[in-house]
């Protein structure tokens, strides 16, 4: 009896020891990346806000047009934002002065209204901003030590400078993740234009080379 309880303590160490060993090995090696894909991609996170009108037969009252209009000013709107309208009487009238303010700022009124904190009061109608912004986590990353590396792997920080302009100057974060839908259609104009401007454009050496003495604004 005393050798078996032996033999299964022994058994019990030997198996906690490997998995600490494990744990530590696991946690000190970093990831191996011998690709040329960057390890930091953008990240896009999007924000609902909402503010609540107060809606009568004949639609938005003058004063709370004014008011959604003030609220789009100072929410800064712009390219990019998505605009949705929770309107629970299903008044055309609501439906059209959204739309009549929201198009002076160039947005239309999307179909479907994301999930917000509690529920339209009667008489209400709700208007919703849905703004994304992109951003690369963990960059710049100077983790990464070259001079002890054995194992060709792709530096962290590679793809750093390139991801993170790429999410400050998109002009739709949401572009990142599910590019612009066509319409199917060809427009020939539109494509034809640049090959157009490119064979009526006379050469560069049209007109002779420019005459340059090596002896001007010498001393």
């Amino acid at each position: 009896m005393r050798i078996t309880t032996n033999r299964k303590l022994a058994g019990t160490l030997a198996v906690s020891l490997s998995l600490v060993l494990g744990a530590c090995s696991s946690g000190s090696m970093p990831e191996i990346n011998r690709t040329l894909y960057s390890a930091h991609q953008p990240v896009v996170e999007r924000s609902n806000f909402s503010i609540d009108l107060a809606t009568g037969y004949e639609g938005l009252q003058v004063s709370e047009q004014q008011r959604l209009s003030d609220w789009f000013e100072a929410m800064d709107l712009r390219h990019g934002d998505r605009i949705s309208l929770d309107n629970p009487g299903n008044s055309p009238a609501v439906s059209a002065n959204v739309a009549a303010i929201a198009g002076r700022y160039g947005l239309l009124v999307s179909d479907g209204v994301p999930v917000t904190v509690g529920y339209v009061q009667p008489g209400q109608a709700r208007v919703v901003i849905t703004r994304s912004t992109a951003s690369v986590p963990g960059c710049p990353d100077w983790s990464f030590n070259r001079d002890a590396d054995d194992m060709n792997r792709t530096s962290p920080n590679y793809g750093c400078a390139t991801n993170s302009n790429l999410a400050a100057m998109v002009a739709n974060p949401e572009d990142l993740i599910q590019g612009q839908q066509g319409t199917g259609e060809t427009i020939v104009t539109t494509s034809t234009k640049a090959i157009r401007a490119y064979r009526s454009q006379e050469p560069t050496g049209t007109g002779g080379l420019a005459e340059v003495s090596s002896t001007e604004g010498g001393n």
